[in-house]
């Protein structure tokens, strides 16, 4: 496995692949890696011949009470786990090498499907995503790339880029990697102290019970009702639970396929998840 810092080695390392015509995957983090992330690398190795995976802790995502300094920087760890699942080349470049010295005034800003949900929590998020991911598809120019469904916001915002600039890749969405109890693992489950990693199931355990009574004829309302109660009364802070369609287009009832969003916070800590309802008629 090698690693690249610059993108002119970047371009070195591919361009083998490229003149063999190999199908190259592309999995993108902030390192810091799990399971989950892991997880994506596994995938891209069933498709592709060639899996490169970014390591880059993005600071234009990053909102003003963001802690961007402090975030987990663990690239010797993440690299080694790298190694293990069949990744092939790890690009982890510096700020300087992804954004210049000069300023930067192109945005690309998807507008909609940003502005509820975590975008309403964290304005400019989105943008920032929407930028390095449309740089890092642009250097890479990968065949396909994996994203988690947990972000299902993000991955939606990023199929919805891809589209609608005709970046000539296609967007592979992998299903939520979880703990044994049900916890979608994150990064951010490390900040949970022992009590509050007990309690941070409930949020599947409450989506999972809500899929049943969905199914068993409750109303949407009351359903999301229900999963706020229950999560408030675990302990949680709630910031949202709310339901759309698998194209993030709100819903008022149970006519279609639907998913449902949770955030909330156990002390400190924001966990998010999701659950996608199948509708039968």
């Amino acid at each position: 496995m090698k690693t690249e810092t610059t993108i002119q080695g970047l371009s070195a390392s591919l361009s083998p692949a490229r003149s063999a015509r190999k199908i190259i995957g592309f999995v993108p983090t902030m390192g810091n890696l799990h399971e989950g992330h892991l997880n994506l690398v596994r995938e891209a190795r069933k498709l592709c011949d060639v899996v490169v995976v970014s390591i880059f802790v993005n600071p234009i995502q990053f909102g003003p009470n963001e802690d961007f300094e402090n975030y987990p920087r663990t690239l010797e760890h993440d690299s080694h786990l790298l190694a293990d699942v069949g990744c092939d080349i790890v690009f982890a470049p510096s700020v300087e090498q992804m954004y210049g010295n000069k300023p930067r005034f192109t945005n690309i800003s998807v507008s909609d499907i940003t502005n509820d949900l975590c975008g309403l929590q964290r304005p400019g998020h989105f943008d920032g995503v929407a930028v390095v991911v449309t740089k890092l598809f642009n250097i890479v120019q990968p065949n396909f790339a994996f994203f988690g469904q947990k972000d299902y916001q993000q991955l939606a915002v990023i199929r919805q880029f891809v589209r609608d600039l005709n970046i000539p890749l296609e967007v592979i969405g992998v299903p939520i990697t979880r703990a044994e109890d049900g916890l979608a693992l994150s990064s951010r489950n490390g900040y949970l102290t022992e009590e509050q990693r007990k309690i941070a199931p409930s949020i599947f355990q409450s989506l999972k019970a809500a899929e049943q009574e969905l199914h068993n004829g409750v109303s949407l309302v009351e359903v999301l009702e229900n999963i706020k109660h229950t999560l408030t009364q675990a302990g949680f802070i709630v910031d949202y639970v709310e339901a759309r369609t698998p194209e993030l287009q709100k819903i008022e009832a149970f006519n279609q396929n639907v998913i449902l969003f949770v955030a909330a916070k156990l002390g400190t800590t924001r966990l998010i998840d999701n659950v996608q309802v199948k509708y039968t008629a």
